[in-house]
């Protein structure tokens, strides 16, 4: 498998809990962005020549910040430089707030079959705490834009835990969004991460967080009731119907090859994992220079890999098979983890037969605690 990331990093606003790399949207900058990337596309254009893609993901920042001519005009790039599968699974990121129907179009008509939706929480007053832009009626409208045009593939990002959410909000927002019928749900449980202004402000007393037994329950809960509305939890924070899991994630979560451009963007290709330079201006000053913009790249051994994919694969609720462990890696896993396996077994962390393992409810709540046994 082959999959291609492209990093838009451009939005209206920051919201206050991110920490993606992103900047404020700027109509000539976006204009030479994308020219870059073009041009990046062309180095890796030779590499891929024998591989088909499997999976294209536009992500950011906001990919619905490009206009119609600009989304038409980015996929043309990449059918130009790439050879594309007839089933490759094409996602794009959107916010409410920046799609309309004729960008819908676009994207439909550029061969985009899978749309997600950042939506995050239905309260307005929540969407305006955390610096979103939209209202829950935009992203009600929008949705159904999308489902207008054909889009039959829809993610929406849900995140709970938020600064004063209450239990009763979050399943009000599952209850709301599981009523739309979307085919995929992302759920995530908010975490402050460091120059973001929510951290700023949770420093500064302005709110307190939920304590970490409201936030297993509403986790619990999020299992429970998305499972008996027909969405599998197949990965720690993701859920589908059947059949209609992401690919290009996991994609990532196999640790399978993919090629990332634009700024900030990462890739894994053959042993090489490699980040691009983060900062925009040097970004586009050395791929106009006509070289790759790598900030820098690793050379990953086989015990990297091995780390790699057991990081990896246990976020995935089918964990890892012995029998495709050791014919991709060559190793014994029950040998090799031996001592892991029976100390997280014992706790009730993972469970164990003779096809694999996996982790069980209580090790994907403290799923950091599990992954860290495995690393050297």
């Amino acid at each position: 498998m082959l999959g291609l990331y492209v990093h838009i990093p451009f939005c209206v606003k920051k919201c206050k809990y991110c920490d993606f790399n992103s900047f404020k949207l700027n109509i000539d900058e976006k204009k030479k962005y994308l020219q870059g990337l073009e041009k990046e596309m062309k180095f890796y254009k030779n590499e891929a020549t024998d591989k088909e893609i499997d999976s294209i993901f536009i992500g950011g920042g906001t990919p619905s910040v490009l206009n119609e001519e600009e989304v038409r005009s980015l996929f043309e790039k990449i059918n130009n430089n790439f050879k594309i599968s007839k089933n490759a699974e094409i996602t794009m990121e959107c916010n409410p707030g920046t799609i309309n129907l004729s960008k819908l179009i676009a994207m439909r008509e550029s061969g985009v079959n899978r749309l997600s939706i950042g939506l995050q929480a239905v309260q307005n007053h929540h969407l305006k705490y955390i610096g979103r832009i939209h209202t829950y009626e935009e992203f009600e409208k929008n949705y159904m834009q999308a489902r207008g045009v054909g889009f039959d593939n829809i993610n929406i990002d849900l995140m709970y835990a938020l600064p004063n959410q209450s239990e009763k909000d979050w399943k009000e927002t599952l209850e709301k969004v599981v009523k739309l019928n979307p085919e995929h749900i992302s759920a995530y449980s908010l975490i402050l991460e460091e120059n973001t202004e929510l951290f700023d402000m949770y420093n500064k007393g302005e709110f307190n967080l939920l304590d970490e037994d409201t936030d297993i329950e509403m986790y619990e809960y999020t299992i429970k009731y998305l499972k008996a509305n027909g969405y599998n939890q197949y990965e720690i924070s993701n859920y589908a119907k059947s059949g209609y899991e992401c690919n290009h994630n996991i994609l990532y979560w196999k640790c399978e090859n993919y090629i990332g451009l634009g700024a900030s963007a990462s890739g894994y290709l053959g042993d090489i994992r490699y980040n691009n330079i983060c900062d925009l201006e040097k970004y586009e000053t050395v791929v106009f220079d006509n070289k790759k913009p790598v900030e820098s790249e690793e050379i990953l051994k086989d015990e990297d890999k091995i780390e790699e994919n057991v990081f990896l694969g246990l976020r995935m609720n089918e964990g890892i098979h012995f029998k495709y462990f050791e014919q991709k890696y060559n190793t014994n896993f029950k040998e090799k983890y031996k001592e892991q396996l029976e100390k997280l077994e014992k706790m009730n962390l993972i469970k164990v037969d003779d096809e694999g393992m996996a982790l069980t409810q209580k090790g994907r709540e403290i799923s950091n605690t599990v992954f860290i046994e495995f690393l050297k």
